[in-house]
Order: structure tokens, then C-alpha cells, then sequence
């Protein structure tokens, strides 16, 4: 054998050695949770395939980088497409908040649906 296992004791007990490889300490944004806790819920053999070969977390930050892109994109658009202007906002910020919260609202169910749950 090439990579020989090497153990543990604790106790009686002889536990495999296993050490992960030295993933990037970047957090997970809010997109990137999502996926996961889909994954985990509704695809729990990919979720652990893709543990196991340690191709989940940079799944993961792509999920979460690509969303957050998308996102970016999408808002003025639905925004202008929704009448939240400059001009609404200083008028009547109140409008504005609501208009920009339907926005984002319609934006999220996108990638909900795009990339999170697919």
C-alpha cells in the first residue's frame, strides 16, 4: 500500500487517523448555508459523496459567490422594472423600502430556484 493507515489509541480502542486537507478559512455566506442545508435534507448521498471527497465546501463558496453575483445583477433591474427610483426615494422612502424588499424578495426566489434547490 501506498499511503499506509495509521491509528490511534484511545482507551481500548484503535481509531483511524483520518486528517481532512487544509481547506480555505473563508466563511460561508447566507447562499452557501442554503445549498448545504439542501443538500443535507433533500440530496443526503451527494451531500456525502461530496464530503467524503472534500468537494463540498468549494461547492459551496461557488454557490454562494455565484448567487451573490446574480444578485447584483438582478436588482436594478427588478428595481427599475418595479419604479424604485431616486426620485421615490426621496419622496417617499417608505414606498421605496417595500418596492426594494418585493425586489429582493422576487430576486431570492430566483436563485432559490436556479441555484440553491437544484
Amino acid at each position: 500500500m501506498n499511503n499506509p493507515m495509521t491509528y490511534i489509541q484511545n482507551g481500548d480502542y484503535l481509531i483511524p487517523d483520518l486528517k481532512l486537507s487544509q481547506q480555505p478559512e473563508k466563511p460561508l455566506g447566507k447562499y452557501g448555508r442554503m445549498r448545504k442545508a439542501y443538500l443535507k435534507e433533500h440530496r443526503p448521498i451527494l451531500y456525502n459523496q461530496m464530503l467524503l471527497s472534500e468537494k463540498l465546501y468549494p461547492h459551496l463558496l461557488e454557490i454562494d459567490e455565484t448567487a451573490q453575483n446574480r444578485l447584483e445583477q438582478m436588482m436594478p433591474q427588478l428595481a427599475k422594472e418595479a419604479g424604485a427610483t431616486e426620485e421615490l426615494k426621496a419622496s417617499d422612502p417608505m414606498k421605496w423600502v417595500g418596492l426594494m424588499n418585493t425586489c429582493k424578495g422576487q430576486a431570492e426566489e430566483i436563485l432559490m430556484a436556479e441555484l440553491i434547490n437544484s
